[in-house]
Parts: structure tokens; C-alpha cells; sequence
């Protein structure tokens, strides 16, 4: 039975191309009173369905290593990547100078990454071919961090293991009674999103084959799960055997000068008996 941690102020701390923060107001009638054991996310992202539920128990995984190293320290060494951070003030010149360090010590890698993340344009996580980040600076000078909801977040972290590997990797530790949520990056395109065509270098259609047979594994197994997608003809035929689908329309917020700002659907597929979508 999953004995949920008291603490339920933890938010993200992490701007996130795609986050699921309005996802959080319809947990309640998704997940209903569902009592659950493990909670995995392998594709953690900003974490804003992790954070909401603040699980005592969790597996968390991406495949992208900076992300990971920098919830590992948060969840370690909180302090030490603050003191870091605190140091650096918020302006044009210091956000290209902390851009262009490579450093190997973990706790500095955690701390640049939080600190391009917030000061950056628009969040965005975007590197080169060498792999080096080159998102331009957000224009935010004397941008303060809120560090006291880093400390929250290091405090939901405590209970959790994480991973950078695949999505099929990570399913394997699923166990009977868990809950899972899948909120891979979507591939066709959907309501104008602005994001498709970087995110189909990221997950190809052939992912969402494989992640449909990853979730009737879970649900063999006698696991739960939400997943989050497109809004599309192939998705809907691709995932709702077997699954209760529930549609939702929500604000678009994408940044990017290519970005598109107004309605966009998503569908919820989930095998949680009775979920709904309440208003």
C-alpha cells in the first residue's frame, strides 16, 4: 500500500518543454483512491506528476544524464548546490561565461544546469552535435532562485531512485500493484505543437509500438498506469485497446518563435478502474 509523504508543498523547480503541471488538478479523479506500491516515471522530465503525489517509493529515469545528475545532488547534496548557485549573480555576462564551462565535479554540473535552465530563453533544453548546450540567455537579470522549493524537491526526493537508461529498461522493475506514468515525448503532430519536429529525433513512432507493448505488460503484471499523448488518429488506434481514454483540453504555452499559443487536446489513457476527468 503506498503511504503518501505528508509533504505536498514539493513543485518542480525545473522549466520543462511539455511538462505536465496541468495534469495536476485531475490526479484526484484519475487516481481516485487507488493504493499503490512503487511509483516509476521513466520519463521524468520536469516531474511535475512526481511532485504532486510526493511518493514515498519511486523509480525515476531519463535518458538525459544532466537531468539525472542534477535531481541526484538536489536529492544529495541540496546545500552544497545551492551554495553554488548563490554565488553566481543573474546577468548577461555571467550566463555565457557559466554556459561555456564543461565541469566534472557532479555538485557544479547540478548547479549549471539549474541555473541555465532558469535564466535561459524560455527553459528550453537544446545542445549542439558536440552535445554542448546553446540555448541563448532569457534576458532576466537579477532573476532570483526560489531555493527554498529546491530544498522541498530534495525533500521529495529522498525516497527515490534514478536512473539515466530507456524507457523499456525501466518498466522492467515494475512489480504487481505499482503505478506508473508515461508521458512520453509525442511524435505526430497534433493542434499546431511547436515541439513535434525536434521531438521526433527523440521518440519515433516505432517508441510508441514498443511503449504499447511495455504497458500491456504492465497491466499482465497487474500494475497501473497514466499515460499522457498526442491527440491523433494513430495514437487513439494505437493505445486505447485495452484502455480507458479520457480527452482533455488544455492552454498552449509552448515557447519558440515557432510556437502556437491557444487550445490543445490530449488524450489520457490509464487502466485505473473508475478514472475520469473532473472539472
Amino acid at each position: 500500500m503506498s503511504d503518501q509523504s505528508q509533504n505536498r508543498s514539493s513543485k518542480p523547480f525545473l522549466r520543462w518543454a511539455g511538462g505536465k503541471n496541468w495534469l495536476i488538478k485531475y490526479l484526484p479523479d484519475l487516481i481516485n483512491d487507488l493504493d499503490f506500491n512503487d511509483y516509476h516515471e521513466p520519463f521524468f522530465g520536469g516531474g511535475s506528476v512526481f511532485f504532486a503525489l510526493s511518493p514515498d517509493r519511486a523509480i525515476l529515469s531519463d535518458i538525459n544524464e544532466e537531468l539525472i545528475n542534477t535531481y541526484v545532488e538536489v536529492r544529495d547534496n541540496v546545500e552544497s548546490v545551492i551554495g553554488v548557485i548563490d554565488e553566481w549573480g543573474v546577468n548577461e555576462k555571467q550566463y555565457y561565461a557559466i554556459r561555456a564551462e564543461e565541469p566534472d565535479d557532479a555538485i557544479r554540473r547540478a548547479a549549471r544546469f539549474i541555473y541555465l535552465n532558469r535564466t535561459s530563453f524560455n527553459g528550453i533544453y537544446r545542445v549542439n552535435r558536440k552535445g554542448q548546450y546553446n540555448v541563448p540567455y532569457g534576458k532576466k537579470d537579477g532573476y532570483r532562485f526560489d531555493f527554498q522549493r529546491i530544498r522541498l524537491a530534495s525533500d521529495a526526493l529522498q525516497g527515490a531512485a534514478l536512473f539515466v537508461r530507456s524507457f523499456e529498461e525501466s518498466l522492467k522493475d515494475v512489480k504487481a500493484g505499482d503505478l506508473v506514468f508515461l508521458d512520453p515525448p509525442y511524435t505526430v503532430a497534433h493542434n499546431n505543437n511547436g515541439f513535434i519536429e525536434y521531438n521526433k529525433k527523440l521518440f519515433s513512432l516505432e517508441d510508441q509500438f514498443e511503449l504499447k507493448k511495455c504497458i500491456d505488460a504492465i497491466t499482465e503484471l497487474g500494475a497501473f498506469y497514466i499515460l499522457t499523448n498526442a491527440h491523433h488518429e494513430v495514437i487513439d488506434e494505437l493505445f486505447s485497446r485495452g484502455s480507458i481514454k479520457l480527452s482533455v483540453s488544455r492552454s498552449s504555452t509552448l515557447g519558440g518563435k515557432s510556437a502556437r499559443r491557444g487550445s490543445t487536446q490530449e488524450y489520457i489513457f490509464t487502466n485505473i478502474p473508475h478514472a475520469r476527468i473532473g472539472e
